[in-house]
């Protein structure tokens, strides 16, 4: 048995702390990124919904970082926003805060731990490492945003002067970007998988 001060014993207790770390880094910088995508988003008549980068950055966030890493991700992105932190994107007449998870992109919001959580088991079964079972697997992950999505406007019903199903105002409008965002994005995931040390 080695004793407590074994030089072994120091450089692997040095080597998990420094995992431990990379590990918060990066669901930290993740969240912070998912935040930042969502300041910059780009309303349509059409639907309550806005188009942003957010789908695309969860589920790369969630594809790098694994099921229990990209949920708890997407845990301290939506406890920030609840918390009254501008981290939610815009959302007409609702000010920051747990208020947003009532307006009509809450469904959305509340979908993404588990579309990471999903797509971060998928990845950790090995569908992340080659480019089509990539984007299959992040495809499976928009799939339940949208479903999150579509149920609470579905819910909420069409804002006035809008109207059309739960699927023509929340899904729709977004399918043909989200999937290019994703096709485009997915080559990224080798340099993107370095910030995490064994996943």
């Amino acid at each position: 048995m080695l004793p407590l001060s074994s030089p072994l014993l120091a450089s692997w207790t040095a080597s998990v702390e420094h995992r431990r770390l990379v590990r918060i880094a990066a669901v930290l910088f993740c969240a912070t990124l998912i935040a930042a995508t969502a300041q910059v988003s780009i309303p349509l008549s059409w639907t309550p919904v806005p188009l942003t980068l957010q789908p695309t950055i969860v589920l790369l966030s969630a594809t790098v970082l694994g099921a229990r890493l990209g949920s708890a991700c997407l845990g301290v992105y939506l406890v920030a926003g609840m918390a009254g932190l501008p981290v939610f994107a815009w959302s007409p007449g609702l000010a920051p805060g747990i208020g947003r998870l009532l307006g009509p992109t809450g469904g959305y919001l509340l979908a993404y731990p588990v579309a990471a959580y999903l797509v971060g088991r998928l990845a950790e079964r090995g569908m992340d490492r080659r480019y089509l079972t990539a984007v299959g697997a992040m495809l499976v992950g928009l799939g339940v945003i949208y479903l999150g999505g579509a149920a609470w406007l579905a819910v909420l019903g069409a804002p006035a002067g809008q109207s059309g199903t739960a699927a023509a105002l929340g899904v729709y409008p977004f399918i043909v970007a989200d999937v290019v965002k994703l096709a485009l994005a997915a080559p990224l995931l080798p340099s993107l998988r370095r910030f995490t040390v064994g996943r």
